[in-house]
């Protein structure tokens, strides 16, 4: 892991409407996101951990432009993310793609998993024919643990682990340099979950992936994360290397979290 950074955020910030009723108008706005800075250096696995609804799902759509920030400033490979138009921005998306938290949502029933997978080849490379794209995704479908034949299968013939697996093998075609993974085991059964986490730390080393990890589970995020962000009410609490903030945590609310934990690994 190098010192270089990778994707740097500051002051981010997020608010939303909240609605007091079906035939209430209202300006009151709630806060997702209040005022959150990173660096994320190139190699490392970053743990993004909090209770749901502390901002951490709305920070990493952000942090993709997914959605835009209401205010700050986001830098990937210290180009202005925000600002990025044209052929810059298409450069840039395809380097930084997603997992997401529920595998069944992500994937379109109605098309194969070759074609699922191969997607982002017919947006980014659409001059690659498609015998090559099917070539491609069959590689990175093996690199998940799934052979050739699941290329035309379609997604509901398959486990709920083995549908994650297609989900980072999608995220994965574009050989990018980042990803972000969404809660990628809380709809999955603990063991199933822990085989994700190990596949995610094989891949990470296979294809020099830095990592974002988002989960509300203390226990996964100690299984990768070489760092921890500790993020309540939209804010970011306690930042810092993993095993300190997993076993000599400094902020209360951290602390709480560790107590209602019964044994971390660290």
């Amino acid at each position: 892991m190098s010192n270089e950074a990778l994707l740097e955020s500051r002051e981010l910030r997020k608010s939303y409407a909240v609605s007091t009723g079906a035939f209430t108008q209202t300006s009151r706005r709630g806060i997702a996101v209040d005022g959150v800075s990173l660096t994320v250096t190139r190699g490392e696995t970053l743990g993004i951990v909090g209770e749901s609804g502390c901002g951490k799902t709305t920070l990493a759509r952000m942090l993709l432009r997914l959605i835009e920030p209401d205010s700050g400033d986001i830098r990937f490979r210290g180009q202005d993310w925000l600002r990025a138009r044209g052929a810059e921005l298409r450069a840039l998306r395809r380097a930084m793609q997603m997992v997401f938290q529920d595998p069944v949502a992500s994937l379109n029933p109605r098309m194969r998993v070759g074609a699922i997978v191969a997607e982002p080849l017919a947006i980014h490379e659409p001059q690659l024919p498609g015998a090559s794209r099917r070539a491609r995704a069959s590689e990175i479908l093996a690199s998940v643990g799934l052979g050739a034949e699941a290329l035309d299968r379609y997604p509901h013939e398959f486990s709920g682990g083995q549908r994650q697996r297609i989900g980072i093998a999608r995220a994965l075609i574009l050989r990018p340099e980042l990803i972000i993974a969404d809660e990628p085991v809380s709809a999955l059964d603990v063991s199933i979950g822990a085989q994700i986490l190990e596949l995610l730390a094989r891949l990470q080393r296979e294809f020099s992936l830095t990592l974002i990890l988002i989960s509300h589970s203390l226990p996964v995020v100690a299984q990768l994360a070489s760092r921890v962000a500790v993020m309540q009410s939209g804010r970011i609490v306690e930042l810092g290397p993993a095993d300190r903030v997993l076993t000599r945590p400094e902020h209360p609310y951290t602390q709480t979290l560790l107590a209602a934990v019964p044994q971390i690994p660290v």
